[in-house]
């Protein structure tokens, strides 16, 4: 064999070992979709496949937009709403799977999470602002009269959806960003990216490790202090997603009246200012942090022990920290621990 042919064989060798032993490195990009700022990384070993996975993760988030979007003119959603009490819709499957999955929600939680909430007319200012009082009774219940999630009709074999009465309106704002999370996880897997940590304004999905090898922290904010960090968790292959009342929201008489309304009420919910639910499913925790505003501190964390595989942390009004049996977390107050109470 001539040492030419000995010399570029051993080129070739060294650069595929170079090019396995690559270190991998976490890529960042951020993007607004669906109302919402966006932070997604992911972990890879080139720049190649680094940037293409956030192109196509960002892609999938806005394909997702288009096609579920309470505001787009020209989405699904839209098209169910302008046909209510008229005719079913056909829709991509989909789209009728996740709002088959939402509807089983609201019956496990008995109505306290649900997408007919679009129904109810807008009879609240969410400006940070006091306010003399809160809106007339008679016209807070006017208000969610057609709220019902039993009242969106689902045809398997038609792969269609009604909304029984004219009037009614759905809005998928309370899973959309969870589910679109979940489908760009999906895809990245495919792309065969390993590791990664995926953000949509508070609904976050992490998995693998970090280029370093560390597991991902996620920090849970201070209600008192919205900029500032109450708690924080290290962990991978699974979803943290927090929900707070301190950003959207008004006053009466000194009482906190955060932006998530109770469907069966028409008043916003109160005695929380922030959720946070950890579970494998991101789209699963993203409906429940708004069952368990909707039900309250007690009643929610409750709900929550009756979960498998699901744990998470209550911040009452009154500054309360309450979390679920299984709940372990990092925490800081005043720079010294504290200590969340954990339900019976």
């Amino acid at each position: 064999m001539s040492r030419l042919l000995v010399l570029c064989l051993l080129l070739v060798g060294l650069c595929a070992v170079r090019a396995v032993a690559a270190p991998p490195r976490n890529y960042t990009k951020s993007a607004h979709r669906m109302g919402s700022h966006f932070d997604f990384t992911v972990v890879a070993t080139s720049d190649t496949l680094g940037w293409r996975a956030l192109n196509a993760a960002l892609h999938e988030t806005e394909r997702i937009d288009k096609l579920m979007s309470f505001w787009d003119s020209t989405s699904q959603v839209t098209q169910i709403n302008r046909a209510a009490g008229l005719h079913p819709v056909v829709v991509d499957q989909e789209l009728y799977d996740l709002i088959q999955r939402t509807l089983r929600i609201s019956a496990l939680s008995d109505g306290a999470f649900d997408i007919t909430f679009a129904s109810a007319d807008k009879i609240y200012q969410f400006d940070r602002q006091a306010h003399a009082a809160l809106p007339d009774p008679a016209v807070v219940k006017a208000s969610v009269a057609r709220i019902n999630y039993k009242n969106v009709l689902l045809d398997p074999q038609k792969r269609s959806v009604m909304l029984r009465d004219k009037g009614m309106r759905m809005n998928l704002a309370g899973v959309l960003q969870g589910y679109a999370i979940r489908q760009t996880r999906a895809l990245l897997d495919r792309m065969g990216i390993q590791g990664g940590l995926l953000n949509g304004s508070g609904d976050i999905l992490c998995w693998g490790r970090q280029a370093d090898g560390s597991l991902w922290r996620v920090a849970i904010g201070d209600p008192l202090n919205p900029k500032g960090v109450s708690s924080w968790v290290e962990v991978t292959d699974v979803a943290v997603v927090t929900a707070g009342n301190y950003e959207q929201y008004f006053t009466v008489a000194g009482t906190v009246y955060g932006h998530i309304i109770d469907p069966h009420t028409g008043y916003p919910a109160t005695g929380l200012r922030s959720v946070t639910i950890i579970c494998p499913d991101v789209e699963l925790a993203d409906c429940l942090d708004e069952v368990v505003f909707v039900k309250g501190p007690e009643e929610g964390l409750a709900f929550i022990n009756k979960l498998k595989g699901v744990d998470c942390m209550l911040i009452t009004n009154d500054n309360r920290t309450l979390v679920s049996r299984g709940m372990k977390a990092s925490y800081y107050k005043n720079n010294d621990p504290a200590h969340p109470v954990t339900a019976p």
